[in-house]
């Protein structure tokens, strides 16, 4: 009996699980491990601080969506021995493998940045992308008056790259709707030159701060927050004060992987960016935010990479070469308020531009144009993802980022 070992029954670990029982033999049993039985909607997780969701239209649980011959076990991982082939959790029981995937995502850390997780955590100083913390803010929200709201980042990577921005002008269109809009002074804190990492669209989204009226303080590396005086202050000392703060941490990978000596400085597995295999151990990949691919840490990248990925593990464990290669291919909805939303597409090699997604002239999705169809696009993907793509279904739309539909920098005229 030969052994697969998935850590991580998230996103990446729950479709891989389900697509690699379909095609390997069954002398091969298949054992996921995850601490808790919920799965979380995470993009739902931007839309429950503004009333778009309630904590229960997120969560499932997960043993729901894995395939039968798929063994779900519960329990904290308390490292990996890579010499010894085996995973050791914090009840002691251990797990033989001869083929392990860690798919154990990414996660805020609010305790790596000096005084964000002191006195006003979840008082003034909020964050969104934990279950807890979207209630909080929301809860938070309801009941604000007015006044500084900075929505700010702390380090890149981050989960979902786009969602920061996306809670800016949800925030000005929540406010506007609200008829407090005049009372509220956004200011958005990034570390990064411009709104976005490419410049088409950066370009793109910082028109859409001005037309806002969304302040951006760029180039900004949090040093620490004073909570007493609710201040950011920078690395170069900068000071941005706030009302209220929704901040995005900086993200590390699981606690585990660096307990086994096998992640960077941010717990990320380093591994070959195309195929997913570590660097130092052959028989170890890492999917989804657990890996260090300079890709977005999104839903999106889990599925792309997936594709390929499964059809290099098969020719892995027979003894053949792997030559699917991932083009760090990623597209992400960007809500923008009042009911419209962007679309961008883009991978390793091609930043985001403008056109329609997926099929040329036809979309019916427009890339880096706000329309009514990218919202209810992103609306509509929470049933494809219960029902389609956490199931290891195939999704209409290629693996690989195609040129059709878009438009090269300097086309239109």
């Amino acid at each position: 009996m030969k052994r697969l070992v998935i850590l991580g029954a998230g996103t990446a670990g729950t479709m891989v699980a389900n697509k690699l029982r379909r095609r390997l033999p069954r002398e091969w049993s298949i054992t996921v491990v995850d601490r808790d039985d919920m799965h979380l909607y995470q993009p739902g997780l931007l839309l429950l601080p503004f009333g778009g969701y309630e904590p229960h239209d997120l969560l499932k649980p997960r043993d729901r969506f894995l395939r039968d011959g798929v063994d779900l076990v519960l329990a904290e991982i308390d490292r990996v021995d890579p010499e010894a082939g085996r995973v050791a959790l914090t009840d002691g029981r251990s797990l033989g493998y001869d083929e392990l995937i860690i798919a154990t995502g990414t996660a805020p850390r609010p305790d790596q940045t000096p005084g964000m997780a002191e006195g006003e955590w979840r008082r003034s100083i909020f964050d969104f992308f934990t279950l807890d913390g979207a209630v909080a803010l929301r809860d938070r929200l309801a009941s604000w008056e007015g006044g500084r709201l900075v929505v700010h980042v702390a380090e890149m990577p981050i989960k979902c790259p786009v969602a920061p921005l996306e809670f800016a002008f949800l925030a000005d269109a929540f406010f506007e709707e609200r008829g407090m809009r005049e009372k509220v002074e956004l200011v958005y804190v990034t570390p990064l030159e411009g709104p976005f990492t490419k410049p088409v669209a950066s370009a793109h989204l910082g028109s859409m701060f001005e037309s806002r009226d969304i302040a951006m303080e760029p180039d900004f590396y949090v040093e620490h927050i004073d909570p007493v005086t609710r201040t950011l202050v920078s690395m170069d000392e900068r000071e941005v004060p706030f009302d209220l703060l929704v901040t995005v941490p900086v993200n590390m990978g699981a606690d585990f992987v660096a307990r086994s000596g096998l992640g960077d400085e941010l717990n990320y597995v380093p591994v070959d960016k195309h195929t997913l295999q570590s660097r130092a151990h052959p028989n170890i990949f890492a999917l989804g935010d657990a890996s260090d691919i300079p890709a977005s840490k999104a839903g999106s990248v889990a599925h792309f990479a997936a594709e390929g990925f499964v059809a290099n593990f098969l020719d892995h464990v027979h003894g053949r070469p792997m030559t699917h290669r991932f083009d760090g291919h990623a597209n992400c909805f960007v809500e923008s308020g009042h009911g419209k939303g962007l679309l961008i597409d883009f991978n390793y090699d091609t930043e985001p531009l403008p056109g329609v997604y997926p099929y040329p002239w036809v979309g019916p999705l427009s890339l880096l144009k706000e329309t009514r169809a990218n919202h209810l696009g992103k609306l509509a993907f929470r049933h494809l993802y219960w029902n389609v793509l956490l199931r290891g279904r195939p999704m209409p739309v290629p693996s690989h980022m195609s040129m059709a539909g878009k438009e090269p920098v300097g086309a239109r005229r």
